[in-house]
């Protein structure tokens, strides 16, 4: 599934309610998601990833919670009747600028993870917590979760895939390579001791192209079933400019030369400046850090997907989820995230009051093509083995990337947008 040649290549969505985010679970509305996967469904998408915030679904790390068991089964049910499936993404610690801690794995005796701010029951804490990948009591609850959930989930028809995370190692570190290379394992096969029918992956991000602290790509994906990645040009040094519409698919097409397969783009897209405004550039303190953010005029992030979208078609992807589906409330906007990531106020496919982007209309006008997945027309071709790309990731994709470029006979810069 969302993987072979001549399939449907995959539309959809990252999903957080518009007046929710990420206290979605805790306050959970059943009729606001069937009215949001209503637009969903309109907008011809066909897979949701949903995030089970770590701390909402598991309150104690010996048991999974009821209340968030039945309403995770509610979303099945209402993406079910509308024909989607669910991206069901485990144990979720970080999301969105802050990390989102189980208060069971909080520890200040731990070091403290900056500059992230971190949340706990619902709350900004200042505290360390222990690390995942190692903290037996932690691996235990994980293990709970996947046999919890995919016992009450593995026949839904609601399912599409599994997820093992969300950049997890943005929330914690693996000490060493065989360390996460054992957590994905076993994470696995708890999986397909109770579920063979549906994939496995994990959401890698760029960061596990570029670094040596993260999880390897060959590694990670030669274990799960499908190769994944999240992308954003903005972020990223790498890329010819914020918007640069070739970042996306390159990052693809480098992951399926690192492990071997097609590769699902994830997450991608971009936040946008007010509605008829031009790009501009934010600087603000977030975190005890000065930042500053790229925000596209609506039209310019229109455009970007519109080119974003067939050349991953072109490098073989398997598919495209937008990140996210919306912008968030105003009510939000004194809460974790928005409070001090400000711009992730406006990443969403509509705005705060409910009403399309137009990128939005970009993606809908692309999957009434009906595109199917293909072998790449423009892949990337490694010259040296994995071991030894992970010896400079960050060198070794700023030289492929321009290997790659020279090679479509694109530009090495692009114009500024500002």
């Amino acid at each position: 599934m969302y993987a072979e040649a001549g399939q449907p290549f995959v539309f959809g969505v990252n999903y957080w309610p518009r007046r929710k985010a990420m206290y979605w679970w805790s306050d959970f509305d059943a009729q606001e998601a069937a009215e949001e996967f209503d637009v969903l469904k309109e907008l011809g998408l066909t897979l949701v990833r949903i995030f089970l915030l770590w701390d909402d679904f598991q309150p104690t790390p010996d048991a999974v919670s009821a209340d968030a068991l039945a309403s995770l089964a509610t979303v099945a049910d209402l993406a079910a009747e509308r024909g989607l499936k669910l991206d069901v993404t485990f144990f979720t610690g970080h999301m969105s600028g802050p990390n989102w801690s189980p208060r069971w794995l909080l520890d200040d005796a731990q070091p403290h993870f900056p500059p992230r701010k971190l949340v706990s029951a619902g709350e900004p804490v200042v505290t360390g917590y222990r690390n995942f990948f190692t903290d037996p009591v932690a691996w235990a609850a994980q293990l709970l979760q996947i046999e919890t959930v995919v016992r009450l989930l593995r026949d839904h028809p609601g399912v599409g895939m599994w997820n093992l995370g969300n950049e997890p190692d943005l929330f914690a570190i693996a000490p060493d390579r065989e360390t996460g290379r054992r957590w994905v394992s076993e994470m696995c096969a708890a999986i397909r001791a109770l579920d063979t029918a549906h994939p496995i992956t994990c959401g890698l991000h760029a960061a596990s192209l570029m670094s040596r602290d993260a999880l390897r790509i060959d590694d990670t994906f030669g274990i799960t079933d499908l190769a994944v990645m999240h992308s954003y040009p903005m972020y990223s040094h790498v890329s010819r400019s914020p918007l640069d519409p070739l970042f996306v698919p390159f990052t693809c097409a480098l992951t399926s030369a690192l492990c071997g397969k097609p590769t699902l783009m994830e997450e991608f897209g971009g936040c946008t400046a007010d509605p008829g405004g031009p790009s501009e550039l934010w600087a603000w303190n977030a975190y005890g850090v000065d930042r500053s953010q790229f925000m596209a005029s609506e039209s310019a992030l229109a455009d970007y997907l519109a080119q974003v979208l067939p050349a991953l078609v072109d490098v073989g992807a398997t598919g495209s989820l937008t990140w996210c589906f919306a912008d968030y409330h105003e009510s939000l906007w004194s809460k974790p995230p928005c409070d001090e990531a400000r711009h992730e106020r406006f990443f969403g496919l509509v705005r705060p009051d409910g009403t399309l982007k137009e990128h939005a209309l970009v993606i809908k006008r692309f999957a009434e093509t009906n595109p199917v997945i293909r072998p790449a027309r423009y892949p990337v071709t490694l010259d040296l083995s994995p071991d030894d790309f992970y010896a400079d990731p960050a060198g070794h994709a700023e030289r492929l990337y321009r290997q790659w470029l020279i090679a479509r006979g694109e530009p090495l810069t692009l114009p500024a947008l500002l």
